[in-house]
């Protein structure tokens, strides 16, 4: 029998699948709880499909779970870009947008592309990722509600300050935490140690790394790791009359980005190979923001030298690098 392809659309509570075994197409619809992974085991047997590659969209932690259950059950399972799919959609012209449909798109993308496998992080790196990431939301709650307190009628104010004042200690003792996590193990600790010896790379960056790229190993080079998280740019050019910008293809981690601005521009202040790389491209007329974006894509390049390498940032080699 041929290889049998479960498409998954994924949502908050629940997740529409399609397995595609020679041609033929079933559907059905679970929960997104660990009961639900059971009822699609059971489904699956039934269906004459114990092994499959199964394939969804990388959407945030909906699918984390289920991803985990299907790669530990013993099937292939990948996480797809979410714009891959998209763009294979667009080839086929397809107009129809329906959980059903979606979960028979993705199968569809999962037999004609064949995405690569996928790997669940090490739980000392998914630990971190949960910690990183609720830094994140504490800094943008810190952030909103000093907002409400610059428009604010003066009743409220002193509740205003009160959950601000909270809210900066959650964040003291979440960015404690993440310290503690990543000493008390030695890979991590050996690898944020090296990222920190980055001039532009702090503790912050350091952990955000660790935390979304995992295991460099997995990118085949500095390259693929600038394009998981959409820096990499994209040219506007077609015969002599279009010839636009070049900007990023942010087809990738949102996250990341965001991440990477501010220690961009401190790189752009402290690191001798950033400064000349940033005067390079000044000299060649690029737009500032411009610069910015690629200084991103060059600390990225840094990131992954040093830790694929496993020594320290050394500006002689960086420089040629």
């Amino acid at each position: 029998m041929e290889s049998a392809i479960l498409g998954i659309d994924i949502a908050k509570q629940t997740f529409q699948v399609a397995l595609l075994v020679e041609q033929k197409v079933t559907t059905g619809k679970f929960n997104n709880t660990t009961a639900g992974f059971g009822m699609l085991e059971r489904w699956l047997v039934k269906h004459g499909a114990e092994r499959v590659h199964a394939c969804l969209e990388a959407t945030g932690t909906y699918g984390e779970a289920l991803a985990e259950h299907l790669h530990h059950a013993g099937h292939m399972v990948s996480v797809a870009n979410p714009a891959r799919i998209k763009g294979f959609a667009q080839s086929e012209l397809s107009r129809t947008k329906t959980d059903k449909a979606d979960a028979q798109l993705i199968a569809r993308f999962c037999s004609v592309m064949q995405p690569e496998p996928w790997q669940p992080a090490a739980p000392e790196v998914k630990e971190l990722q949960s910690l990183v990431r609720r830094l994140e939301a504490l800094n943008g709650m810190l952030d909103q509600e000093r907002n409400r307190l610059e428009t604010a009628e003066d009743i409220v104010k002193e509740s205003i300050e009160r959950v601000i004042k909270h809210l900066q200690q959650e964040i003291k003792a979440t960015r404690k935490l993440i310290r503690t996590h990543i000493n008390r193990h030695p890979d991590l600790r050996g690898k944020r140690d090296l990222l920190e010896t980055i001039p532009g790379i702090g503790p912050g960056t350091s952990a955000m790394i660790l935390a979304e790229f995992g295991d460099v190993s997995r990118f085949h080079d500095a390259g693929c790791m600038a394009s998981f998280c959409g820096l990499t740019p994209r040219h506007r050019q077609s015969g002599t009359s279009v010839r636009g910008r070049s900007m990023l293809s942010k087809t990738g981690s949102s996250r990341i980005r965001k991440a990477l601005f501010m220690p961009a521009l401190a790189a752009i202040r402290y690191n001798p190979v950033i400064k000349a790389f940033r005067a390079r491209l000044l000299a060649n007329g690029k737009h500032k923001m411009l610069i910015v974006g690629a200084v991103m894509r060059k600390l990225v390049y840094l990131a992954f030298g040093v830790l694929k390498s496993g020594r320290p940032f050394d500006p002689s080699i960086a420089a040629v690098a």
